[in-house]
């Protein structure tokens, strides 16, 4: 089981859906995340116009303005969700947020009722291809020249039996 509690337990990190106000500061982690990242505009319309998205964000409680140093995105539709976005600020990478950002998706997802859960991630990412690893993620394809920057291939990655995810990652 990933045990993200000893190196929380420094942070008081506060977990809770995306509001508009929030959009600003998940757009500058965005832009210092992805080569293409996300517009404010794209995620308003998730919030206000996309039934099926949910965002969370990991919000740090002990500062006075509670800045955001997290996110995830997944949209849910019938039985399934797919990881649609998640990143970390780059000055708290390494701290378990994204753990504990993916976990509280795959928690969220299982509530409503997903079976399934997939994502793509570039192939040369190594770092959160590990980290979906350890929560049960496993390839299934790629999906070459996915990427409209460079052209790189995409993973596709499935946890394929989410209601046992937390069962299975405790069994490796």
């Amino acid at each position: 089981m990933i045990d993200i509690s000893q190196v929380l337990e420094r942070i008081n990190l506060h977990l809770r859906p995306m509001c508009l106000p929030d959009v600003e500061q998940v757009v500058q982690i965005d832009r210092l995340s992805f080569t293409r990242p996300w517009s404010e505009r794209t995620y308003h319309l998730e919030l206000t116009e996309n039934s099926a998205a949910h965002l969370i964000v990991a919000a740090l409680e002990d500062q006075l303005n509670k800045p955001i140093v997290g996110y995830v995105g997944f949209w849910f539709i019938v039985d399934e969700a797919h990881i649609s976005t998640l990143a970390v600020h780059p000055d708290f990478r390494g701290k378990g947020i994204g753990s504990r950002l993916l976990e509280e998706a795959l928690e969220a997802a299982s509530h409503l009722g997903a079976d399934l859960v997939t994502l793509e991630v570039r192939a040369s990412n190594q770092i959160p291809i590990d980290l979906y690893k350890k929560f049960g993620f496993q390839v299934r394809t790629s999906k070459p020249r996915y990427y409209r920057d460079n052209h790189e291939d995409a993973l596709l990655m499935i946890l394929d039996d989410l209601p046992r995810w937390r069962q299975l990652i405790q069994e490796e």
